[in-house]
């Protein structure tokens, strides 16, 4: 928690010296703080089952929580914005038909900036936008296995990776105050655009239970066909749909 909060206020700061290098004038910044909750549904490979996370095709995890904050700058015609992410995903299943029991989870923290084009509606306390981000994701967590064939049962940390990604986004603000309003976000974000590796954490020891320990988005450099210890044998791309609601506040 501490590293979420130090990493919004490193944001923050950013975004305002940002703003204030491109106006000429303080007064013509219009400063946005807030946060609030969402969903995160994972797409492409990172969804899928546990027996696909099992065989190598997928991460197998399904929709989980997000909570985040937001800083917006208000520029001429468009805002800057800011945000940091904190999503958590699992599942739960077998790892073959019938057999063996998997828990997955994954913690990803982003730090995303990028701007947002703003469309004004006459009258009406809506203003529809749309925006793109550069993101820097940082993937943790753990996997236990239980009665399952080829690996130990123990629960199992996966190392810390880190990837660089895009996102796309629309949404609106919804005015409900002089100071006061509502977000509603969606975007699609490839969180793993950049910095793709195989990474083998026990080099040296030949053993299946090395696959999952890291995020190896990349193909084992090992893989053969029929190899049941170096079974991944394809990149694998990190997609989600992430939909939220923030509360914020102007300054």
């Amino acid at each position: 928690m501490k590293l979420i909060i130090r990493s919004f206020q490193f944001f923050v700061v950013l975004v305002v010296l940002i703003a204030l290098t491109i106006t000429p004038s303080r007064s013509q910044v219009n400063i946005k703080l807030g946060g609030g909750i969402g969903v995160m549904s994972p797409a492409s490979d990172f969804s899928g089952s546990t027996i696909e996370y099992y065989n190598g095709s997928s991460y197998g995890l399904s929709s989980g929580l997000n909570i985040h904050g937001k800083a917006k700058i208000g520029l001429s015609g468009f805002n800057l914005a800011a945000e940091i992410d904190y999503s958590s995903l699992s599942n739960t299943g077998n790892s073959e038909p019938g057999q063996g029991k998997v828990d997955i989870s994954q913690k990803i923290l982003s730090l995303k900036v990028g701007p947002e084009f703003h469309f004004s509606l006459p009258v009406l306390p809506v203003t529809p936008y749309i925006g793109a981000n550069l993101a820097l994701n940082r993937f943790s967590g753990e996997t236990t296995f239980q009665g399952v064939s080829k690996v130990p049962s123990a629960t199992y940390s996966v190392k810390g990776a880190t990837r660089f990604g895009v996102g796309f986004l629309v949404g609106t603000e919804v005015s409900v105050g002089p100071l006061l309003s509502l977000d509603f976000n969606i975007s699609y974000n490839l969180m793993n655009v950049s910095g793709k590796e195989w990474n083998d954490v026990n080099p040296g020891i030949n053993q299946r239970i090395d696959s999952y320990l890291s995020l190896n988005d990349d193909p084992d450099p090992q893989s053969a066909a029929g190899d049941d210890k170096h079974f991944i044998s394809n990149e694998r791309s990190i997609h989600s749909i992430l939909f939220t609601v923030s509360i914020l506040f102007g300054l």
